[in-house]
């Protein structure tokens, strides 16, 4: 068996996430049937991370594994050809090791979320953004997001619902900067860390968004924070903004092999 990374592009819009599900379409489930396609045989892959539904991948890592031996380039272009009409790319792929893994091997994993200011209806970027009808001060929420920085319990930022052994994570970067774009202004955060609670990037978004509005202060924020109580969050932000827009590796196999 050959094993293979994936750097996957996706639209999030047609799919209920990335997660297989037995009645509703998934990313995972699109590459997977693609696969089977190439080489007659039913698979199981495994990615860096889960996204939710209406979730948007820009780099998004899996692994696979074939019976037959096919070069990276040779393997993207069958997945690519399989996988239409889907929203899906495979962008890269590379060969790996047996033990490397999309999942455990990670170090970090990076994340974009876009909003976009202004009071006309989005058409060319509908669904690829939040959009929001008022100005924000993205001074005011870097405050508020230097406060969500380094190591804390984030039970006021985690889902409900999420499985995560433990609330406690290290965030690295919250960055958060306003782009002017022929449509509009927008604002982009940035997001790092090695790993993320159910919800976390959603969940700090909506949050700052109401400083950014100046219905919250960012010392709101440090209280919701300290608070460990879902309750003290703010909204959480729709989905159609959010990207996963990268992962890193100790030694990136999309940078090490001969092209």
């Amino acid at each position: 068996m050959a094993r293979y990374a994936l750097k996957v592009e996706y639209h999030g819009a047609p799919f209920a996430g990335w997660q297989r599900q037995a009645d509703q379409p998934s990313v995972q489930g699109a590459i997977e049937a693609a696969l089977s396609k190439i080489d007659g045989q039913e698979h199981t892959i495994a990615a860096a991370g889960r996204t939710d539904a209406g979730v948007h991948g820009l780099a998004q890592v899996a692994h696979c594994e074939l019976t037959k031996d096919l070069t990276p380039f040779r393997l993207s272009e069958a997945l690519n050809f399989h996988l239409k009409p889907n929203p899906v790319a495979i962008v890269d792929a590379a060969s790996v090791s047996d033990d490397w893994h999309a999942r455990f091997s990670a170090v970090e994993r990076r994340y974009l979320f876009r909003i976009l200011m202004r009071r006309a209806p989005a058409t060319h970027q509908d669904g690829l953004v939040w959009q929001v009808k008022h100005d924000l001060d993205e001074g005011a929420m870097q405050k508020a997001a230097n406060h969500l920085l380094g190591n804390h319990d984030f039970t006021t930022f985690r889902s409900s619902i999420c499985q995560a052994a433990s609330p406690q994570k290290t965030l690295d970067e919250l960055r958060i900067e306003r782009v002017d774009m022929p449509w509009g202004p927008e604002i982009h955060f940035h997001v790092r860390a090695r790993s993320f609670l159910h919800n976390q990037v959603r969940s700090f978004v909506g949050t700052l968004e109401r400083v950014g509005a100046g219905a919250w202060t960012p010392e709101d924020v440090k209280d919701a924070l300290d608070a460990k109580d879902r309750g003290a969050c703010g909204p959480v932000s729709p989905p159609q903004g959010l990207y996963l827009a990268g992962v890193g590796y100790p030694d990136d196999p999309f940078d090490r092999r001969d092209r």
